[in-house]
């Protein structure tokens, strides 16, 4: 079974826009993992606008499945990374200024200085993903760098996907296979949602992990909204 790695960004969001600690992200963190889910995936900013860092210190203690922490290697959040030991690192090159994640590393150009990174993370024991576009030769520079996985940038094949064209999923299909030819773990996320992750599912040779946020609790709110309304009219009768 692919592992669902739950991003709660969004939670830390919520929270961060009233003040206060509703909704109490630890509790969400704890929950969500009750709820069957295989691993707690943030990506703390350096402006902290969502999670912030000592978000990440105080989750160690509540995250018993999977602890991801993504984001871009700048030396606090390098620090944050090795104090904490979290089961994984992500490395995602987004700029300090972005809304979101929007493109994955060039393996070749940054050879390296990701080697350094990766090979610091591993000296303690910290699992490495580097967030690659599926691109051939952007895999071949990861295996080079020594990373243990990738992690496939999805935005473009969930954006085809929702146009109808299934052929979007190619080029991930193509990178997933020369990956596992290299012995490289794939991960996958970024606008993965129910309406398109069994098909990308399906055709992705070796998938190990998904990291899903947004969609995830958006859908929650959507499919959540029915049940809380009427129970508020229950007491409201």
């Amino acid at each position: 079974m692919t592992k669902l790695s739950v991003n709660i960004n969004k939670i830390a969001t919520l929270r961060n826009a009233r003040g206060g600690n509703v909704p109490d992200l630890l509790k969400v963190a704890t929950d969500i993992q009750k709820f069957g889910a295989h691993g707690i995936t943030i990506h703390p900013r350096p402006d902290e606008r969502h999670i912030r860092y000592q978000d990440a210190r105080n989750l160690k203690s509540k995250v018993y499945t999977e602890y991801n922490i993504e984001g871009n290697p700048e030396k606090s959040f390098i620090d944050l990374v090795l104090e904490i030991k979290p089961t994984q690192v992500t490395l995602v090159p987004d700029a300090i200024d972005a809304i979101t994640s929007n493109e994955g590393w060039n393996t070749i150009k940054h050879k390296d200085f990701l080697s350094e990174i990766v090979q610091e993370f591993q000296r303690n024991g910290i699992r490495t993903s580097i967030f690659v576009n599926p691109v051939l030769e952007m895999v071949e520079g990861a295996k080079i760098i020594g990373t243990d996985r990738i992690e496939l940038y999805t935005e473009a094949f969930a954006n085809e996907y929702g146009f109808g064209n299934k052929s979007g999923i190619d080029s991930y299909v193509k990178s997933a296979i020369l990956a596992n030819e290299f012995g490289l773990g794939i991960n996958a996320g970024h606008d993965l949602s129910l309406d398109n992750i069994l098909f990308f599912k399906q055709n992705i040779p070796g998938l190990l992990e998904v990291s899903i946020g947004h969609a995830l609790i958006s859908e929650a709110i959507y499919l959540g909204l029915d049940n809380v309304v009427n129970m508020y009219l229950k007491k409201l009768m």
